[in-house]
């Protein structure tokens, strides 16, 4: 195809906007309608849910002989037109064709994972592409739809055709960034506020359990709340959905099993405009809780020239069948930094109306304060 004989196709690195609107283009990305405003971000795609939403008893992978459809068709109770909008129930699987298709050279490969906002509902969202054998991810050379299983943890949502649950990032050959040029690239461009990063296999993010001056940690979402229309920023109460949390005196907070909670990291985090980052996946060896469903971090993040001095990452923390003790300080994941094939042409929270560049603890954008 034309566009792989493009500069920034050849290099390795992870694809950024650019590269991105020229795979559309050239249709390596197939769009059943045109993109939406800001799609297109920084190192990535959002993915837009499609017509409807089938309902299915059992989250599955297609495995290497078999489509989405051809399991779908033994699996699925019933059809829910998202046309002119529906509610997705909580504990419900649903699995919903999207709007993107791709067709994949050989040498591109993609990962998904939920956007900021899905993570910070509790919405557990991931892509499922034809003879799949893992989730969020896309084989080179793959050809054919995607569709996004939905299962909404906490709170009951809205969604409708073209709502935006899941991005996508496009990778050629090795992107990741060794732990000894992390160190070189941390020295330069202070990657976490630490003087001394824990850097093996990642940079190491520890848990805030100090607060800000008035001691609030964190929020623990409530239950049996009403709806999220996933579309509408600010339209709900924070005070109806969340129970902040103070700093206990003894300074640990003890997570209760399959509660849901938002906290935040000890450092700030910066992505320079050369990388993009990740949060790697829950760790059982550090306890029996997962942190952070939505784990991508676009080039520009906390990046002073783009207002994100002093952005810290939150975090998505649920624990696994034990109530656990996390104490202020304790590592909870990793950020694993890929290198970009080329700086893109915008970075996140430069002109982007980028919701969450240089905060601190903050839920969802679909949240307001009813004391202000």
């Amino acid at each position: 195809m034309a566009v792989e004989e493009k500069g920034n196709i050849e290099r390795d690195g992870i694809l950024p906007s650019n590269a991105i609107a020229e795979l559309i283009n050239a249709r390596i990305i197939q769009l059943e309608s045109p993109t939406a405003e800001n799609q297109i971000q920084p190192a990535s795609l959002d993915l837009r849910l499609g017509k409807v939403a089938y309902r299915i008893r059992a989250s599955f992978l297609p495995g290497p002989h078999a489509s989405v459809k051809d399991k779908l068709d033994d699996f699925v109770l019933h059809s829910i037109s998202l046309s002119e909008g529906a509610v997705l129930e909580t504990g419900c699987v649903y699995l919903i064709p999207l709007l993107e298709s791709l067709d994949l050279p050989g040498n591109l490969s993609a990962s998904a994972n939920p956007k900021s906002s899905t993570g910070r509902l509790d919405v557990f969202t991931r892509v499922i592409s034809n003879q799949a054998k893992e989730f969020d991810q896309i084989q080179t050379g793959y050809s054919g739809p995607l569709y996004a299983e939905v299962c909404p943890q906490t709170f009951p949502i809205l969604v409708r055709e073209g709502s935006r649950l899941s991005q996508i990032r496009f990778r050629r050959g090795n992107t990741e960034t060794a732990d000894a040029d992390l160190r070189t690239l941390h020295v330069k461009h202070n990657l976490v506020s630490s003087n001394e990063p824990d850097i093996s296999e990642g940079i190491a993010l520890s848990v805030d359990l100090t607060g800000d001056p008035s001691g609030l940690i964190g929020y623990r979402a409530k239950r049996h709340t009403g709806l999220v229309d996933v579309d509408a920023s600010g339209s709900c109460a924070l005070q109806d959905y969340w129970e902040p949390i103070h700093r206990q005196n003894e300074g640990g907070l003890i997570l209760d099993p399959d509660q849901f909670y938002i906290l935040a990291s000890k450092e700030a985090v910066h992505v320079p405009p050369t990388h993009a980052a990740e949060m790697v996946p829950f760790n059982p060896l550090v306890g029996e809780f997962r942190v952070h469903y939505a784990g991508f971090f676009d080039p520009g993040f906390g990046h002073s020239e783009a207002g994100g001095t002093g952005s810290r990452a939150v975090l998505e923390v649920r624990s696994h069948k034990v109530p656990f003790l996390l104490e202020d300080g304790q590592i909870i994941g990793r950020l694993i930094y890929e290198q970009l094939s080329e700086v893109p042409d915008k970075i996140y929270g430069a002109n982007l109306k980028s919701n969450y560049q240089g905060q601190g603890l903050k839920l969802s954008k679909h949240f307001y304060d009813r004391k202000d």
